[in-house]
């Protein structure tokens, strides 16, 4: 997800004072570990050594541990950690091209992307309305002689992961690859972090995440380790030693400094997470307006809301009403993959559910720097709303 996080917009109050309720204050987020990060970032410049060094190597394996896998890659985004992982499975003769891969239909398009770019043939797999996530019910009939993985993308930092979905992986020996780009800390039920449930997991550390970098960041975890050394070759040209190349790869590593901040923000993610909980809290027990539906609520440990999604078949008006009373909202996602230009073979498809989601979401602000008291405003104004407004 690259949607700009610092476009502000204002109101005013009965006292003429501007109010403006940012959708994430990176600002405001990064100054909760300012001097660490400060640090951080002057011992990496301070050392003169820059790419695949020391805060690489203590950044993985701290990640690693954080999400319960053996093995942590770090990368230059999540899309490449995704591509990543299924360029591997191709090159170690797992998947060819033309293999077909599951995915849900209303994910952000890098999804798909890391499919199509690696000659993988994407099969759009229908949500549930109320929990945003892949229907495991809808699977089964999905799945051909040609199906070799089903992508499981934890949307809106919300626990995708079902027991039926592990059931048909073993079933039908298909791999379980994870986009954990939105769901940094969630845990399924039994406890175990989304990013360590299947083969591997794909992750992103875009500033705007739960966990984000300073720039762009991403990582692969899972606990094969000819997978993991196999990224590893490919993110850096395809070579597993000096001058000597196995693959035909690319540049796509994660630089020492945007390791060095992660490590920093790692220690804090349980506990910012906790925050973004607190606010969903106070949405789910404050929003009560009959033109807005929240999704289903999940245990805690299942959510780490890197979004708060909401539905209002009047969205954009709804947007607006919001914009106009200073809280800044974003849609996730305006088109969906199904229906944009790039992949216009698919242009005809009729995927209801999708397309209801992404006509009438609208995201509420929501972060690790959000206080109670904005939290209170978005609801009071939110509740507001009227079918006039």
């Amino acid at each position: 997800m690259k949607e700009k996080t610092n476009s502000q917009s204002y109101c005013f109050n009965a006292n003429s004072e501007a109010v403006m309720i940012q959708f994430l204050d990176l600002k405001k987020v990064t100054q909760l570990n300012e001097h660490e990060i400060h640090e951080a970032v002057t011992r990496v410049v301070q050392s003169g050594w820059y790419l695949q060094g020391l805060e690489n190597q203590r950044f993985e394996a701290d990640y690693a541990a954080f999400i319960g896998s053996k093995y942590c890659v770090g990368c230059g985004n999540g899309l490449d950690a995704l591509i990543w992982i299924y360029r591997a499975y191709i090159e170690l003769g797992v998947m060819q091209p033309g293999d077909e891969v599951i995915v849900p239909a209303n994910t952000y398009i890098a999804s798909i992307l890391a499919l199509t770019e690696n000659g993988l043939v994407p099969v759009l797999a229908e949500p549930h309305y109320d929990t945003l996530e892949l229907d495991d019910s809808r699977i089964e009939p999905l799945i051909t002689p040609k199906t070799r993985s089903i992508l499981l993308v934890h949307l809106y930092g919300r626990c995708a992961y079902t027991e039926e979905i592990e059931r048909l992986c073993r079933k039908y020996h298909l791999k379980l690859v994870e986009d954990n780009a939105q769901a940094h800390g969630c845990r399924y039920t039994d406890g175990r972090r989304t990013g360590s449930l299947g083969d591997a997991a794909g992750h992103s550390f875009y500033p705007g995440k739960n966990l984000g970098a300073l720039g762009d960041g991403g990582a692969v975890t899972c606990n094969d380790p000819q997978l993991a050394d196999s990224v590893r070759a490919l993110a850096n040209y395809g070579s597993q030693r000096k001058y000597v190349f196995k693959y035909t790869g690319r540049n796509s590593r994660l630089d020492e400094i945007q390791a060095a901040v992660l490590n920093v923000k790692l220690k804090h993610l349980d506990e910012y997470n906790r925050t973004r909980q607190a606010i969903a809290k106070t949405y789910y027990e404050g929003i009560n307006n009959p033109l807005i539906t929240l999704p289903a609520r999940l245990d805690d440990h299942q959510n780490v809301y890197h979004l708060f999604p909401v539905f209002c078949e009047r969205r954009d008006a709804f947007q607006e009403y919001l914009k106009q009373n200073g809280i800044q909202t974003l849609i996730h996602y305006p088109i969906p993959p199904h229906k944009q230009e790039c992949y216009r073979q698919w242009n005809h498809l009729s995927l209801p559910i999708t397309e209801k989601i992404h006509k009438e979401e609208l995201s509420l602000p929501i972060g690790p720097a959000m206080t109670q008291d904005e939290a209170r405003e978005v609801v009071r104004v939110v509740n507001a709303f009227a079918v006039g407004g």
